[in-house]
């Protein structure tokens, strides 16, 4: 029983995290240069332990409660991620008419850090995933099954990261090509946005209501 609890943790933690989103974007592009990809990686299963453990913990009740919050979160979001959007729309453009010669933009450890906050605490999907969708279930659990679950979805965040950041960097010679880079960017831009619109809805959803 303990290890199948362990194992609805796991699995759900994948299937909240695997669609692509600002941490994938972000660890995709280290991982593609080869840019402090690891520690980009540790960062993020780092903050999604914290949030998957408030959610967990009844962080979820909170959240879900509160609208200032949820408008603060939204709104903050929406503008961070039409920014993220324009910047990956930025980086495609002037790969426009490149060689083959690899692109690399390399950050500084500083840098990766600041901008993995960025992307993972204002950005309302990553508290709605982990805080409310994998709290809310964990957090019908007690004793030893939640530790259980705790744990299970941890790890789903673990193996995520580590596999993404580990496949980037081994097939970087062809993600690295411009042409292929720049459809990356496009892509993720295009998501960046989808998302921005979508928080925009539920915003709007929320306050009609």
């Amino acid at each position: 029983m303990s290890l199948l609890i362990l194992a609805k943790g796991f699995t759900l933690t994948l299937s909240m995290i695997a669609p692509i989103g600002t941490q994938n974007s972000m660890l995709l592009t280290q991982g593609i240069s080869k840019n402090h990809h690891k520690t980009t990686a540790a960062l993020f299963m780092l903050y999604d332990a914290i949030l998957i453990s408030i959610g967990v913990l009844g962080g979820s009740l909170i959240l879900s409660s509160s609208d200032t919050l949820f408008t603060l979160l939204t709104w903050g979001g929406i503008l961070f991620l039409t920014g993220y959007g324009l910047l990956s729309m930025k980086s495609a453009i002037k790969q426009t008419g490149a060689t083959d010669d690899y692109i690399v933009n390399k950050k500084s450890v500083k840098l990766v850090i600041v901008t993995s906050l960025a992307v993972t605490f204002l950005n309302p999907h990553a508290y709605i995933d982990t805080v409310m969708v994998i709290g809310s279930v964990g957090g019908q659990y007690t004793g030893d099954a939640k530790v259980y679950f705790l744990i299970g979805a941890i790890l789903g965040s673990v193996v995520w990261f580590s596999c993404l950041a580990t496949g980037a960097a081994k097939l970087s010679s062809y993600l690295g090509r411009p042409k292929v880079k720049r459809v990356i960017d496009i892509a993720i831009a295009l998501v960046m946005w989808v998302i921005a619109w979508s928080l925009y809805c539920a915003w709007l959803t929320r306050a009609a209501s």
